[in-house]
């Protein structure tokens, strides 16, 4: 899929096209299809940096979750829309960090929303400091 017009040049792009299968018997995207969405941004926008999650779990012995999410939905997307999930990190934190995910349509924002991604050990599912070098990518100190 082609890339999407932005309003934010500075945040990573993910382009999503809205399938039959996202939306409801209204025919708009069903609201827990958003974070399907903004869950490939987050792990696209990893990638891009050169983290590869199954990776990460496999020789760092590391794995990411939500700790929390604030969603605010502010127009409907419907089905064969084309539209962008941005991502951008806003308080890079040791154990944490927080993302400003939006969703977009040719520009006009859809979905807004506040994550807090949490750095789990496998072993003991307790939260743990991310690598230096991790942080470096993201942008953290």
């Amino acid at each position: 899929m082609p890339p999407v017009n932005t309003s934010a040049p500075g945040a990573f792009s993910f382009p999503v096209r809205v399938y039959y299968e996202d939306t409801d018997m209204a025919g708009v995207v069903y609201y827990a299809g958003y974070l399907r969405f903004l869950e490939r941004g987050r792990t696209e926008w990893l990638r891009d940096l050169g983290v590869e999650q199954l990776g990460l779990a496999q020789e760092e012995g590391l794995v990411f979750a939500v700790r929390s999410l604030n969603i605010e939905y502010l127009k409907p997307a419907r089905l064969d829309d084309a539209l962008a999930v941005l991502t951008e990190l806003t308080l890079p934190g040791r154990a944490q960090v927080t993302l400003r995910q939006w969703i977009e349509r040719g520009g006009e924002t859809l979905v807004e929303a506040t994550v807090r991604i949490a750095c789990l050990d496998t072993k003991t599912m307790k939260p743990t400091a991310l690598p230096a070098a991790l942080r470096k990518k993201m942008g953290g100190p």
